[in-house]
C-alpha cells in the first residue's frame, strides 16, 4: 500500500470515528402518542412541543416519535423498543402509559423518563401534568351564560380524575352564573375516535344540548356543532381555531413547549432528578385560547378576569362550600381542595346527575 493511500485510509477512518462520536454525543429524545400527530388536539400539542425542542437545540438533541399507540401490552412494547434504540429521555403522553413507563424504566435506569398525568415515580421516571381544570372554569362561565336551552353536553373520555375534576369545574362554574343549568354527560370511553365523538356530540345537541365541552381529541365535535348551526364548542387541548369564531367561541391550549425543554436541557447537563410538575395558568402550561366575538362583550371580561384571578393565585376553582353530589358536606366556606383530594377525584359535586361509570 502506497503512503498517499494509507494516509487517506487513515483519514477516512479518522472521519468516520469522529462522525460516529459526534452522532452518538447527540441527546436523543423520544415521544410516545395515544394518538395521531394530526389529531388537532392533545397529540398535536404534545408534537408541536417536540418540534419546539429541535428548534431549540438543532443538531445537539434528536427527536423521535411513535404516534397511534394503544395503550397497554403495545404501549410498553413501544416504549421499550425506543429505550433500545439509544433514547436518553422518553416522555410517554398519556395516562394509560402509566403502567408500560414503570415497567420499562425498571429495565432501563439509565434512560430517563417523563409520564404525563400520572402519579407513579422512581429514580428515573418524572410525572408532569396541566391544571387543565382551571381552563374548564373559564369555559363553564362562558357556557353557562351562553346556553339559551340550559343544557349542556359533556363528551368525557374515561372516568379517571382528570376528567372528573373537569366536568366538576365547568359544572360549578356554569351552576354560578346559571343555577338552572343541567349538565349532559356521554363516556365516549376513547381519547382520540373521530366517529365516536361525531355521535357523542350529536346524541348531545339531540337531546338539547347548545352548548358542547369536550375531553376529547379530535376535531369532529366542532364539526357537528358546526353542522348544527346554533351550538357553541370550545378547543380541547389545543385552539382548533379553524372552528372559530363560532361554534369555537375559546379553548383550553395545553402548552407543553417550555416544559420539554426545560427537561431535555437537564438530561444534556447531567442534573435531571425525579420530580412531580402539576402547572397550570399562573405557569404558562394552561393558556385560554382567544374568546371569539360570539361571546358578549360583558361575558369576554368576566372570563377574562376569572383568568386573571386564577393566575394571581387570587382564586381557587374549588372554592367552598362545595359538597358531593349526595349533599354530603365537602368544602366549607371559603376552604379549598386539596391537591391530593384533587388528584384522586372520583366523584361528582353537588348539582350533576348520573353516576361515574367504574
Amino acid at each position: 500500500m502506497t503512503l498517499t493511500r494509507l494516509l487517506t485510509t487513515a483519514a477516512l477512518a479518522l472521519g468516520l470515528a469522529t462522525g460516529a462520536a459526534v452522532a452518538q454525543d447527540k441527546t436523543r429524545v423520544g415521544f410516545i402518542y395515544v394518538g395521531p400527530i394530526g389529531d388537532g388536539g392533545w397529540t398535536y400539542e404534545h408534537d408541536k412541543g417536540r418540534l419546539a425542542i429541535e428548534e431549540h437545540f438543532g443538531d445537539a438533541v434528536e427527536t423521535v416519535y411513535q404516534e397511534s399507540v394503544p395503550e397497554g401490552a403495545d404501549a410498553e412494547r413501544a416504549i421499550t423498543q425506543m429505550a433500545l434504540q439509544g433514547a436518553d429521555l422518553i416522555f410517554t403522553t398519556s395516562f394509560g402509559f402509566m403502567e408500560p413507563t414503570i415497567s420499562v424504566a425498571e429495565k432501563f435506569p439509565n434512560v430517563k423518563f417523563e409520564h404525563a398525568t400520572g402519579y407513579k415515580t422512581l429514580p428515573n421516571v418524572s410525572t408532569y401534568s396541566a391544571r387543565f381544570y382551571e381552563g374548564r372554569a373559564v369555559q363553564g362561565h362562558i357556557a353557562g351564560k351562553m346556553t339559551k336551552s340550559n343544557i349542556i353536553g359533556y363528551i368525557a373520555s374515561y372516568p379517571i380524575p382528570e376528567v372528573i375534576r373537569g366536568i366538576n369545574a365547568a359544572y360549578l362554574h356554569a351552576a354560578k352564573v346559571n343555577p338552572d343549568v343541567e349538565f349532559k354527560i356521554i363516556w365516549a370511553y376513547t381519547w382520540f375516535d373521530p366517529a365516536k365523538e361525531a355521535d357523542a356530540a350529536q346524541a348531545l345537541i339531540e337531546q338539547g344540548a347548545d352548548v358542547i365541552l369536550q375531553h376529547t381529541d379530535s376535531t369532529a365535535p366542532q364539526a357537528a356543532a358546526e353542522k348544527a348551526g346554533n351550538v357553541v364548542t370550545f378547543g380541547q387541548a389545543s385552539d382548533m381555531a379553524e372552528y372559530a369564531p363560532f361554534p369555537r367561541v375559546s379553548s383550553i391550549i395545553d402548552n407543553w413547549a417550555p416544559y420539554y425543554i426545560a427537561r431535555t436541557q437537564a438530561v444534556i447537563d447531567g442534573t435531571w432528578e425525579s420530580q412531580q410538575v402539576w402547572h397550570g395558568i399562573d405557569e404558562g402550561m394552561v393558556e385560554i385560547g382567544e374568546i371569539t366575538d360570539a361571546v358578549p362583550e360583558d361575558v369576554r371580561a368576566e372570563a377574562l378576569a376569572l383568568k386573571q384571578a386564577m393566575a394571581a393565585g387570587e382564586y381557587h376553582p374549588f372554592t367552598g362550600p362545595i359538597n358531593r353530589q349526595d349533599g354530603s358536606a365537602w368544602l366549607a366556606e371559603g376552604e379549598v381542595a386539596d391537591d391530593g383530594t384533587l388528584l384522586g377525584m372520583d366523584f361528582y359535586v353537588e348539582g350533576l346527575t348520573g353516576q361515574i361509570p367504574n
